[in-house]
């Protein structure tokens, strides 16, 4: 703060001049100007913990704390905006207490540090870094976390900023366990390409909207990124590889799903519960055969009607996508290759458009159990099957014939497994004959009017 005292000369009059009032002063105070300027921001570096608790206390907006190599004692409180910035070496160790760092004021950065040590109490939610619902626009860059409850939890904090971590969890009982990234009702939070392993879930959110999940890696986690009760978000170019499911979007609404990949998850790449008015494109799912074991240990059976692919072997994922009562959502220009089931679709969703997807050597590539018919195709151009020998007589790229990926022995096959025993019978083989030269008589599904002759994502129509 600055004291400005400006003093003018006035004109002489003599020392009994007509403003003199009495008091011959030669000159007077014609302006006095108080002028308050913030102090300039200091870059404080603690030698111990005693020194970082007291920068803390001291600290004022602006100011920057760097802690050099070596460990640094947690848990830590951030009540000004300021950033706390690690040199190569620096950790801040909760020693199992709480949260290791807990950010209260707003535009706040923590980065650049290594944070472990976490308490462990759930309902507390014990995290490595935690924003609070006062951290408006914090930012946490460049970290690395390891051996915390969560890693960094989003506590109501709006706009937030989630970017460039490795976040690796813990292991163990999952219902012991915490989530990478935590995101609850922080509108605007940004989480992007984190590194992202172990754990429950990769990013959990929940009951918030305008979020963005954009480019990050999960891997041997529960669920990659887990949605609930949350809308008007993006999920944008993720990695999810080994892990229970790749994207679990449920009970929310209006979501942008594009350009993620799903790789070797174990149960489901996409699964959409309860999820309405969302856009799925450009996303991929690919399968390869897994051992049992990975079922085995969950206690999950085989999937009736998805054939076996070897001795020992199943398909992760078993189903590329799960629909169950989704409605009025786009799927266009995805890639469903090599799952047990390429889409198994429930019969409570409906107003779905699916059309210019890839159904790429699927063992099943659309599991329908419902009787209402539904075309998956749009403005005369449907989706690419593997599976389907058709000819194109006039070179359109569009097949000639109607493509139908079920028949009656499907369902038959699904709804009662034991009957697989009768599959080589002559009486199934002469049904068979007779529902692919007699339409008529298919109990519904699934039918695609346009199917295309090449894989929309090697060579889409215009």
């Amino acid at each position: 703060m600055v004291l400005l005292l400006l003093v003018l000369p006035c004109h002489a009059h003599g020392d009994e001049g007509p403003h003199a009032g009495g008091e011959g002063l030669m000159w007077r105070v014609v302006l006095l100007v108080l002028l308050a300027t913030p102090a300039a921001a200091e870059v404080l570096r603690p030698a111990d913990d005693a020194a970082l608790a007291a920068a803390l206390a001291q600290a004022r907006p602006g100011d920057e704390i760097v802690l050099g190599a070596g460990r640094w004692r947690g848990p830590l409180v951030i009540a000004v905006p300021l950033t706390l910035r690690g040199e190569p070496g620096a950790v801040v160790d909760g020693h199992g207490s709480g949260h290791v760092i807990e950010v209260d004021a707003p535009d706040a950065v923590i980065e650049k540090l290594a944070i472990a040590g976490s308490g462990s109490d759930l309902d507390r939610m014990d995290s490595g870094v935690f924003l609070t619902t006062s951290a408006l626009r914090a930012r946490v860059e460049g970290n690395t976390l390891t051996d915390n409850l969560h890693g960094i939890r989003i506590q109501g904090a709006r706009d937030a900023q989630v970017i460039g971590n490795r976040i690796e969890g813990r292991r163990g009982r999952q219902a012991d366990l915490g989530n990478g990234v935590s995101v609850w009702n922080a509108p605007g939070a940004v989480v992007a390409n984190n590194d992202i392993s172990w754990g429950r879930d990769g990013i959990f959110v929940y009951v918030s909207k305008k979020n963005t999940f954009r480019g990050n890696r999960m891997r041997n986690t529960r669920f990659a990124i887990h949605y609930m009760n949350t809308s008007d978000s993006a999920v944008i170019g993720n990695d999810s590889r080994d892990n229970g499911l790749g994207y679990a979007i449920m009970f929310s609404d209006r979501l942008t799903v594009t350009g993620n990949r799903s790789e070797n998850d174990r149960d489901y790449g996409f699964l959409f519960n309860s999820a309405n008015r969302s856009v799925l494109t450009d996303n991929v799912v690919i399968g390869h055969p897994a051992p049992e074991s990975r079922w085995r240990d969950i206690g999950q059976s085989r999937e009736a009607g998805v054939p076996d692919t070897g001795p020992g072997d199943r398909i992760a994922p078993g189903k590329c996508v799960f629909i169950y009562n989704a409605n009025r959502n786009t799927f266009t220009g995805n890639r469903f290759e090599g799952c047990g089931i390429g889409i198994h679709f429930t019969a409570g969703a409906e107003g779905n458009i699916v059309a210019r997807n890839d159904f790429i050597a699927n063992r099943v590539q659309v599991k329908y159990v419902g009787t209402r018919y539904l075309e998956w195709s749009q403005d005369g151009i449907g989706n690419y099957w593997s599976d389907n020998a058709a000819f194109d007589l006039n070179g359109d790229g569009i097949a000639d014939g109607t493509y139908r990926p079920n028949d009656m022995i499907d369902k038959v096959m699904w709804t009662a497994p034991q009957a697989r025993m009768l599959l080589t019978s002559p009486a199934v083989q002469i049904l068979r004959w007779a529902q692919k030269r007699f339409p008529a008589v298919l109990p519904g599904g699934v039918t695609d009017s346009h199917p295309l002759m090449r894989p929309n994502s090697e060579r889409p129509l215009k």
